[in-house]
């Protein structure tokens, strides 16, 4: 298996969780305000993830420390829009508005880092557009305050794969994913005392909710993120993180018994296939014939 083809499969399991976390967000807005909620998410993640990787941050440069600044601050953004739109939005809306990151990636990658756009990603964005607007838009194609947060959000992540794709290339990944979320940690603990009254979960659920947002969603998550971008494309990483509503979608089912309509479910089906597009390289995928095998036949007949 390639180091690509890795990198891959690790971003496909954060998928899978990052799917989760619109419907585990949903549910700790409940109990808990944005800038709350949020400072809890990613305190906890830093702590969990500190100690684990201590040597790598002990021995971070400058450098390192500057990117991670940077990275939190979109990252920041990131998830304040999110949060917020979620206020006014469903789970299920929130996942599919922010896979339009997808359409942003490639555009953002070929204007900043000039990188040519593959055929096969292309048709992929295409076919993601298409499935998102299946997804998202009801009969009147109306779009209410929530969703267009929840757009810029999807703007802001985009920008923060890029960004991450390029600083990644520069020092230590593992790093500069810890500091980020350290960062994060103290912007959104800043605005949560001077906005909200911070407060803890009040039970077991909430408590819950948290954990799951912080270790799995956040710490592994992005640390991961930054580490198997070192052997992926800024598209690739944006194009397997378009199935994000997918999941979505189908913990917002489970968990908060929210319904599709039926053209959203062509809508994933449609957001599938332009991933699978996009991935996979079906020329290597189809036998080759041998070296001489075609004169071989021909004798035979």
């Amino acid at each position: 298996m390639t180091r690509q083809a890795k990198a891959d499969l690790m971003l496909m399991m954060i998928t899978v969780f990052w799917g989760s976390s619109y419907v585990l967000t949903k549910v700790g807005l409940g109990t808990l305000g944005p800038f709350s909620l949020t400072a809890l998410r990613f305190i906890i993640a830093f702590g969990v993830s500190a100690p684990v990787f201590g040597r790598n941050i002990i021995d971070a440069d400058k450098k390192t420390y500057k990117y991670a600044f940077i990275l939190a601050v979109i990252l920041f953004a990131v998830f304040m829009s999110m949060t917020f739109g979620l206020e006014h939005t469903s789970a299920s809306n929130a996942g599919f508005l922010v896979s339009l990151s997808v359409v942003f990636i490639p555009i953002i990658s070929f204007l900043v880092l000039k990188q040519r756009i593959e055929k096969k990603a292309i048709v992929g964005v295409c076919l993601a557009v298409i499935a998102i607007a299946l997804l998202t838009l009801d009969t009147r194609l109306q779009v209410n305050p929530g969703d267009i947060l929840c757009l810029l959000c999807a703007l802001l992540f985009a920008v923060h794969v890029v960004v991450t794709g390029i600083f990644t290339r520069h020092v230590d990944s593992i790093a500069l994913g810890v500091l980020q979320l350290g960062f994060v940690a103290v912007f959104a603990a800043a605005f949560s005392l001077a906005a909200e009254r911070m407060t803890l979960p009040g039970d077991f659920r909430s408590w819950l909710v948290v954990l799951a947002l912080s270790i799995l969603c956040t710490a592994v998550g992005y640390i991961v993120q930054t580490t198997a971008q070192q052997h992926t494309t800024a598209t690739h990483t944006g194009l397997i993180l378009s199935l994000e509503p997918v999941f979505s979608a189908v913990f917002s089912y489970i968990i908060l018994k929210e319904i599709l309509a039926p053209r959203a479910y062509a809508g994933a089906a449609i957001l599938l296939a332009g991933v699978l597009t996009a991935e996979l390289d079906l020329k290597k995928k189809l036998p080759k014939d041998k070296p001489g095998a075609g004169a071989e036949k021909a004798k035979e007949l």
